[in-house]
């Protein structure tokens, strides 16, 4: 089993802002050590300081995760501070909004480099550390994207995918090996964070998470509680959750309803007017923010991550109660 979390030594890349951000302080309000990894020093600064302010050990390590050599650096920067390296968090992402049509090839790069290529480096130059750790947790936060792509986001929801599909690929490989290292996928759902108003926009207007919409909170809380019990996969908000239950049933079928009046190409777009702003290439200049600007109404838990995603055992136990039952109505029915 992992340590403590008040004994883990955590790295988590992303950590300027959002999700990243609030995993970092989440995991320094628990007794954690931090390294905090992201391209802002001044973001990094300002966490470090919040961090210590909390009573908890902080290394701020400017990090552009589409460069291996520096993911490698950042790895040896803990190691060499720390000694070890307990749980690493992959959580670095960029974001564009628009048709594959207005997108450059150069955009729909960047986003493959940051979103894709950051995870891997991050799963191979923390692997070995892990291994040597030998409980070590490397938790890769993916998206409910990673499970149904939607119009606007192509090169995000590839991404997405590709990091559950090459986490797949490294989990058996350490099975089939014997060890102990622990490979986590959490996929958030639609989560209130300044990615949006960081995102690099061809929609003419500021974009917006697909309601409903959860806080930051939900997923650093899941993060955390994967350090110390790791699953396999969990999504942070239950509406990722019923997204994939309905494209296992019928991708056609999501097709319809996400094409429907006012769903998700509206519902990604403010009535905002753009400010030409992003982070796509380079960070922005401010001190870093854990939330976005769409909180009025959101989600702050989700009851189905705390008693069913994080409690895979319960989530079993339950489907097949409801197949049990389906089966006995079934029966009932066919004898009368």
């Amino acid at each position: 089993m992992p340590r403590p979390l008040a004994q883990q030594v955590v790295v988590v890349t992303g950590a300027g802002s959002g999700i990243g951000r609030e995993t970092a302080r989440t995991f320094a309000q628990r007794g954690a050590t931090v390294v905090a990894a992201a391209r802002s020093a001044k973001a990094l600064d300002s966490l470090a300081a919040e961090v210590q302010r909390l009573g908890a050990r902080c290394l701020p390590v400017p990090t552009d995760v589409s460069d291996y050599a520096q993911v490698e650096a950042l790895a040896a920067r803990a190691v060499e501070t720390f000694g070890r390296i307990d749980t690493w968090v992959n959580n670095a992402a960029v974001s564009t909004y628009g048709t594959v049509e207005q997108m450059t090839p150069d955009e729909l790069r960047r986003v493959i480099e940051v979103n894709l290529l950051g995870p891997v480096y991050g799963m191979k130059a923390a692997l070995p550390h892990l291994k040597a750790t030998g409980d070590g947790v490397l938790v890769n936060v993916s998206s409910a994207l990673a499970r149904r792509g939607v119009a606007l986001q192509a090169a995000y929801c590839a991404a997405k995918h590709g990091i559950v599909g090459f986490a797949e690929s490294l989990r058996l490989e350490l099975r089939h090996e014997g060890s102990r290292v622990a490979v986590v996928d959490v996929l958030p759902s639609s989560i209130n964070t300044p990615l949006f108003g960081h995102a690099r926009s061809k929609l003419g207007v500021l974009p917006q998470p697909i309601p409903p919409v959860y806080e930051p909170t939900v997923v650093a809380d899941t993060i955390v509680a994967v350090a110390e019990r790791p699953v396999r996969t969990v999504f942070a908000g239950g509406m990722g959750k019923l997204l994939e239950i309905g494209q296992r049933i019928s991708p056609t079928l999501v097709d319809l309803y996400l094409l429907g009046p006012g769903k998700v190409v509206e519902n990604q777009k403010t009535d905002r007017p753009d400010n030409g702003v992003d982070n796509l290439d380079a960070p922005t200049d401010d001190a870093g923010a854990t939330s976005g600007d769409f909180g009025q109404g959101s989600r702050t838990r989700s009851l189905y991550t705390e008693l069913l995603g994080l409690h895979p055992g319960r989530a079993r136990a339950l489907a097949g109660a409801l197949l049990a039952g389906g089966a006995a109505v079934l029966t009932r029915s066919g004898r009368r």
